[in-house]
């Protein structure tokens, strides 16, 4: 039986996908005019994988676009992805722990406080990227949710949207729920278990998850 759910950020519990697509979209349109398509290569990958792959050695471009996007981020909204509170309170209602495993750090998770008082009261723990030295999708970061818990991973359920956030689930040795916000059923399909577009309707269903 599940006893911990563990939770990505951005496209699992907020719709916020579209806004980064938008902002990485201007950002390459200035440094890679005429590729469009990296705006869409670049989903689920942390700030210094992306810093890494295209702007390697280029610290006054990295502190150009950290600059403009610590800006981004403290405008942005975060809308939850429809059903999800209720899904999250059902879930700790049947004694499941809960927990955010996310690559952000705390100066977004800041934001997300402000926009969303109640928001650490629907998680038992918020793991945010300084607790982890290794990105996804490298497990340490689920691996470590687990053991916050005192659990296995085999306990744990893992809830993710990336293809690299899905690999660190599977990785980590936990059940694998996929969310189609970033990328399509089909493409996300052999990585998941089990395959979801939002949390409406899967309140009734959460034996499925458990």
């Amino acid at each position: 039986m599940t006893k911990a759910a563990l939770f990505d950020l951005d496209g699992v519990v907020f719709n916020t996908e579209p806004q980064y697509s938008g902002f990485w979209g201007r950002e390459f349109s200035i440094y890679y005019p005429g590729e469009p398509e990296l705006a869409q290569r670049i989903k689920g990958q942390t700030l210094m994988q992306i810093f890494d792959e295209f702007f390697h050695g280029a610290e006054d471009v990295q502190e150009e676009i950290n600059s403009r996007l610590n800006d981004f981020e403290s405008k942005m909204h975060f809308d939850y992805l429809p059903g999800l509170v209720e899904f999250v309170k059902d879930l700790r209602n049947k004694g499941i722990k809960t927990g955010v495993v996310t690559s952000s750090k705390m100066e977004k998770m800041e934001n997300v406080y402000r926009n969303h008082p109640e928001f650490k009261g629907l998680f038992d723990i918020i793991l945010t990227a300084e607790l982890f030295t290794k990105s996804k999708p490298d497990p340490e970061c689920y691996q470590k949710g687990a053991r916050f818990f005192g659990l296995n991973p085999e306990d744990c359920v893992g809830f993710e949207d990336s293809f690299n956030g899905l690999k660190a689930v599977k990785a980590a040795g936990m059940a694998v729920v996929g969310l189609a916000t970033t990328n399509s059923e089909d493409a996300i399909r052999p990585y998941c278990d089990i395959v979801i577009k939002d949390y409406i309707n899967w309140t009734h269903k959460i034996h499925l998850f458990t």
